[in-house]
């Protein structure tokens, strides 16, 4: 009777002890920061700006990207090494991880959380898990293409995102393809193929109101565009005299357009190859205005309530921030966080941004509106930071 006893209060004592090592508060005002080189992250309060917890064991982050769960507590992180983790941030622990494939560049979570895809640079195409378990649900291959040695492999997929209706899109870098996986039916994925889109596309992202999908192509000037409403229309080439007649330079690091940059009616896109930040009309998408700026831009970012536009710059520029007003299209102001300035993320509403800093081994703080430095944090070679607020937002 009495070791019965025991084993009841014991069953009952460590649920309770396991709950005890957990946070219990809310995470709207919480985020994570890659640390890239150590293969860990730190889970991170926004409001106190201050470290929760330092999560280990996470494999190859070079690149990393990470998505969230539609109650902002599981952050999926996705590794170059092929890994996909599953993070619980209220309790500093991985929950899960899985290698997936050789070379991974990023993944997006469905529309109502269910389904976390990934797309591969080895051996190629879209693999996707439940987000439950990281159980595989469907695996779906690339074209397959002839490399420089005339081997056949299937075609890097790039530029993946979560669109409306429970679809993602991604585009094939060898292949020169978009296409929209339909998963409404996760038994039978249904692919909606669009050859011939440009050459080499290298990054996609999709507007806020998930209508557009724009994949940037790497050999050839202009994007592709894609309308999602009505798809039967087809890709189309837009911008594609932007770098008409200019030299181009060496491109040291691809720009990223996952930091999409809506302001009013205005797109705000790096130029490959050029120092420059386009503006373009989003209702005609022509050209407004190239901005001259620092160097070659990597990632281009809009405060949340689209009044500034914050842009860093590839190596050998990449110690150094611009500020663009987005209503007189002029450069405000011009900051020097230090080398190997990474990534940037906006608070949820817009009051600072965090700005990672590699080669200080610190996260920098800045108030958007002054522009003015107010906290540092520690942080060893940080590179991707990502709020929670991104679960709550298409494509991100």
């Amino acid at each position: 009777m009495k070791s019965l006893r025991f084993l009841l209060v014991t069953m009952l004592l460590l649920p309770g002890l396991s709950l005890a090592e957990c946070l219990t508060r809310g995470t709207g005002d919480m985020g994570i920061i890659i640390e890239r080189a150590a293969g860990s992250l730190k889970v991170v309060d926004t409001t106190n700006h201050s470290e929760l917890f330092r999560v280990e064991g996470l494999g190859d982050l070079s690149h990393a990207s990470a998505v969230y769960s539609r109650n902002e507590r599981y952050v999926y992180i996705f590794g170059r090494d092929g890994g996909l983790t599953k993070v619980d941030i209220l309790c500093g622990r991985i929950v899960k991880r899985i290698i997936q494939g050789g070379n991974s560049i990023g993944g997006a979570i469905s529309q109502d959380g269910s389904l976390i895809a990934v797309s591969n640079y080895k051996p190629g195409g879209v693999k996707i898990f439940s987000a439950d378990d990281l159980s595989l649900i469907a695996d779906i291959p690339a074209t397959s293409v002839t490399d420089r040695d005339g081997h056949r492999k299937g075609s890097k997929t790039v530029g993946l995102v979560d669109a409306p209706d429970q679809r993602f899109v991604v585009s094939l870098y060898d292949s020169g393809e978009s296409w929209i996986i339909d998963m409404s039916d996760p038994a039978k994925p249904a692919i909606q193929r669009f050859e011939n889109i440009g050459s080499l596309p290298y990054d996609g992202l999709i507007t806020p109101n998930g209508r557009y999908y724009i994949a940037g192509l790497f050999g050839q000037d202009g994007l592709s565009l894609l309308d999602l409403w009505h798809p039967e229309k087809g890709a189309r080439l837009i911008l594609d005299d932007y770098g008409r007649g200019q030299k181009k330079l060496p491109v040291y690091k691809m720009p990223h357009l996952e930091g999409w940059a809506m302001a009013d009616d205005r797109a705000f896109l790096p130029a490959v190859g050029q120092h420059a930040v386009l503006v373009v009309d989003s209702k005609d998408w022509k050209e407004i205005k190239q901005v001259p700026v620092h160097g070659q831009p990597v990632f281009v970012m809009a405060r949340p309530d689209g009044r500034q536009i914050w842009v860093n710059f590839a190596f050998p520029h990449n110690d150094t921030i611009q500020v663009i007003d987005t209503e007189t299209l002029e450069i405000i102001n011009t900051l020097k966080p230090g080398k190997g300035t990474l990534h940037m993320e906006f608070s949820p509403r817009g009051e600072s941004v965090w700005i990672s800093v590699r080669d200080k081994d610190e996260v920098q703080v800045y108030a958007t509106r002054t522009q003015e430095l107010t906290h540092r944090l520690p942080v060893d070679k940080p590179s991707g930071i990502f709020f929670t607020s991104r679960a709550h937002q298409t494509g991100l």
